[in-house]
């Protein structure tokens, strides 16, 4: 697509966003909407559409080469991905669900399950690729030192019993045997042959030329017909065409096209960081003094003007409430000077006040409530994110629109547009330096004023403030403040806790879309959710976040997750794809892998103060707990209470606390028997917990297809994926692995030509291993339902989701009494 096409769709995704704008900032606020059924289709329709929105934008970030454009794209698509994030967390409130159903809503709107899947933007690695690569190349080297400072261990030769030796004799010496057995029997059987071989006669000529007839004709047939069949099963559109499986000269090129699309972005967002500097400096040096000069007249004028009005001269505004900006308004002196009245009203105002107001602000809250009962029913959350895409829209309307860029065929930056942007910046660093120069000339003119008068000078002119956020807050004490961040790294990689992500995508979680979602909820049924839902969420809730900083900042703060399920379903997976997605580092404090590690009360108080250092210096940041369920166990196991998986159950919590919205950290727990620990402390670590079921039918299905491509096999008709998928129920993506690695070897990938894989083969190896069994799961599940989100299920699932109002002193004393 040429850069017109990715205009021309920029300014489709911009009128669907207006219509969007329109309906969800209207110019009367809605009514609340009593049916809950009614609230949350409105939702799920907003939801997708701001999807489709997302997808569009992301597409045009990506590929469009002009430089401003980009900024202004930019800014409206981290805006998108905000206001998914916030719409998904209403309908998690709403619903009391983090797994969405919405079939009913994709077939209104003619979409296919694909155009709900949720793109990673491909900038969060993209622009911060050179930070990523050095990043990298640190670590690496960090892990060859601690490979060569590791003393290897000393070659000793380990005690061995008799009876060990011995076997293992009798072993190699019945080897030996073997080999010299097989080669007698093959020389045997030589010889044999020799001896057996006659001339032949006319009938063996014959009956040896049949035969050989006969298999040479069977097989030419068989051929045929199997091209036959490939060429019906094209032709029905059952089966790709070979030659589309290649790569064609449409797709190289469009390849081609795009790598040289990014060098265009890198050479265009050059010139453009330099144009910035050099119309600043020319603006600076050309229209700086007239700027100033105008400044000066205006603010002197406006002196004279409040001395004539009032009979003295005016306190000159605050840096704090913001200078001379205040008198440049659109305000006449005396107006300006009630302002600054009103505001040390205002601020001698702010006192502690007596019991008879506060009975009487009492009553006006209670009255306010009662309003509020009055309009019972479900309202939008206000949102942080729409206000800025109703003013980026309004960017784009007023300029971008209906621009004609016929002339910019390069797609080179709008010298006139830096301009205008960069005089705004220049004025206000102009506007700080002339109003120092003017509260002298003030102070200058009322002292010569005074002195004219006779009066007494007043020797403190100026008031200082006090500062607005009353007591300071204490600051975490730095107990690594002589040490250097490389110094940090390196302690932490040689102690195993910063480790080096595996190399998978969020997209290498395969799974397949729940088709019968909506149905089985409308029955009455709570449907296990899909690893395509999983896949979802993730990208909600820890991918989107953490690439994005302004999205982190302004979106519903996720500080803890938890990834509960039975082993082998991915968990371990999906952290290390959070890392590649986001280029994250990783952390493991895992009860396991800090066993032994900076012992005492001072050691975890450092460790946990290094961890969480290095992790804000180096953000974004993900801190993995494995085995989450052990550091707030019922009751440990003997064969635990070495190792003290509990440690961290008191101090873990407050680090978790510190964690702000310009922090882009975000702590991952997995837990595969989280039956075993206390819920409560539990659920007040994780505040969203994420059940990762077993694969169903169509998941396994791709599982299998995929992973034994993968490995290197051949599907073919021989092979019944189908009836491997039926069997495999309860078998997670790991057993899967496992099977294909003992099965698909390099050998039997040799013999594939003659011999293609079936599904016969797989069954034994995976009637060797366990599944998870249903019980397992619906232990899981009612595990699920005592969770907060859980309870909420039940009670809205039974009509009671209207919670009781809290109550209040004695009351809820006596009340938790009985």
């Amino acid at each position: 697509m040429s850069q017109r096409g990715y205009s021309e769709l920029w300014a489709d995704a911009q009128l669907a966003l207006s219509r969007l704008l329109t309906e969800e900032l209207p110019a009367e606020p809605p009514r609340p909407e009593k049916d809950r059924v009614v609230f949350f289709q409105r939702l799920a329709m907003l939801y997708v559409r701001y999807i489709q929105i997302f997808r569009q934008l992301e597409e045009v970030y990506d590929q469009v080469v002009h430089p401003q454009k980009r900024r202004v794209v930019r800014a409206i698509l981290d805006g998108v991905i905000g206001r998914v994030l916030e719409l998904k967390n209403e309908m998690v409130e709403k619903e009391f669900s983090e797994y969405h159903y919405m079939d009913d809503v994709l077939h209104d709107l003619k979409l296919t399950p694909e155009d709900l899947q949720i793109p990673i933007p491909r900038y969060f690695l993209r622009e911060r690729n050179k930070e990523l690569q050095e990043r990298k190349k640190m670590l690496t080297e960090i892990l060859k030192l601690v490979e060569v400072t590791k003393s290897p261990e000393p070659l000793m030769a380990k005690d061995m019993s008799q009876e060990k030796a011995i076997k293992i004799i009798q072993v190699a010496e019945r080897a030996r045997q073997g080999r010299l057995r097989a080669k007698l029997n093959e020389e045997s059987r030589n010889m044999n042959r020799m001896y057996r071989t006659k001339e032949p006669g006319t009938d063996a000529i014959e009956s040896a030329t049949v035969c050989i007839q006969k298999v040479w004709r069977g097989y030419m047939q068989r051929k045929r017909t199997k091209i036959v069949r490939e060429e019906e099963m094209i032709f029905l559109g059952m089966a790709m065409d070979p030659k589309y499986q290649v790569p064609c000269p449409t797709e190289i090129a469009a390849q081609s096209s795009e790598a040289s699309t990014k060098i265009k972005q890198e050479e265009h967002n050059e010139d453009y960081q330099k144009s910035l500097v050099s119309v600043t400096n020319q603006l600076r040096d050309v229209e700086g003094y007239d700027i100033s000069k105008t400044m000066k007249e205006q603010i002197r004028q406006w002196f004279i003007e409040c001395r004539d009005t009032t009979g003295s001269f005016p306190d000159f505004p605050e840096e704090e409430d913001g200078g001379s900006a205040l008198i440049f308004a659109e305000k006449n002196p005396q107006q300006l000077m009630e302002e600054i009245a009103a505001k040390e009203d205002d601020e001698s105002d702010n006192k502690p006040k007596g019991k008879e107001e506060k009975k009487e602000k009492g009553k006006k809250e209670k009255g306010k409530d009662d309003e509020d009962e009055e309009e019972a029913g479900l309202k939008m959350m206000p949102s942080a994110f729409l206000s800025d895409l109703e003013m980026e829209n309004k960017i784009f309307e007023g300029f971008w629109k209906n621009r004609n860029e016929t002339r910019n065929f390069s797609q080179r930056h709008e010298v006139e547009l830096i301009k205008e942007e960069r005089r705004k910046m220049i004025e206000e660093e102009i506007r700080v330096k002339v109003d120092e120069q003017m509260r002298q000339e003030l102070a200058e003119w009322k002292l010569a004023v005074d002195k004219d008068k006779g009066g007494k000078t007043k020797a403190n002119a100026k008031k200082k403030k006090g500062s607005k956020s009353g007591k300071k807050k204490k600051k975490e004490k730095d107990l690594t403040a002589d040490r250097t961040l490389e110094s940090l790294c390196q302690e932490l990689v040689e102690q195993g806790l910063l480790k080096q992500a595996n190399n998978v995508r969020l997209q290498d979680y395969m799974g397949d879309y729940s088709y019968l979602g909506t149905t089985l909820r409308q029955n009455d049924i709570e449907p296990m959710p899909s690893l395509s839902d999983v896949r979802q969420v993730l990208s909600l809730y820890a991918v989107l976040p953490l690439g994005s900083q302004y999205v982190h900042e302004k979106a519903p703060l996720i500080k803890a997750i938890l990834l509960a399920g039975p082993a082998g379903v991915g968990k371990k997976m999906l952290i290390h794809a959070i890392c590649q997605e986001t280029g994250a580092n990783l952390f493991d404090l895992s009860p396991l892998n800090t066993a032994g590690k900076y012992p005492g009360k001072s050691g975890l108080a450092m460790m946990l103060h290094m961890v969480f250092k290095v992790a804000r210096l180096l953000q974004p940041s993900v801190i993995w707990i494995e085995d989450a369920e052990k550091m707030f166990y019922k009751k440990v196991p003997k064969e635990e209470k070495e190792l003290d998986p509990k440690r961290l159950k008191k101090d873990l919590p407050k680090s978790l606390k510190l964690i702000k919205g310009e922090d882009r950290v975000l702590i991952v727990g997995t837990s595969t028997d989280p039956l075993s620990a206390d819920i409560k402390s539990l659920c007040k670590m994780y505040s969203k917990i994420i059940l990762i079921p077993r694969p169903d039918y169509g998941s396994r299905c791709i599982l299998w297809n995929r992973l034994i491509r993968k490995q290197g096999g051949d599907v073919t008709r021989a092979l019944d994926l189908g009836s491997l998928a039926k069997i495999s129920d309860g078998y997670t993506p790991g057993h899967m692995v496992q099977v294909i690695q003992s099965i698909v070897t390099k050998r039997r990938t040799l013999q594939q030509a003659n011999r293609p894989l079936t599904a016969a083969e797989f069954v034994a190896p995976l009637a060797k291993i366990d599944p998870v069994f249903q019980e397992e799961e619906e232990a899981l599940k009612n595990w699920y339902a005592k969770t907060p989100l859980g309870k909420k299920r039940i009670k809205a699932a039974t009509g009671k989701e209207e919670e009781e109002a809290p109550v209040k002193g004695k009351d809820a004393k006596k009340k938790g009494k009985k």
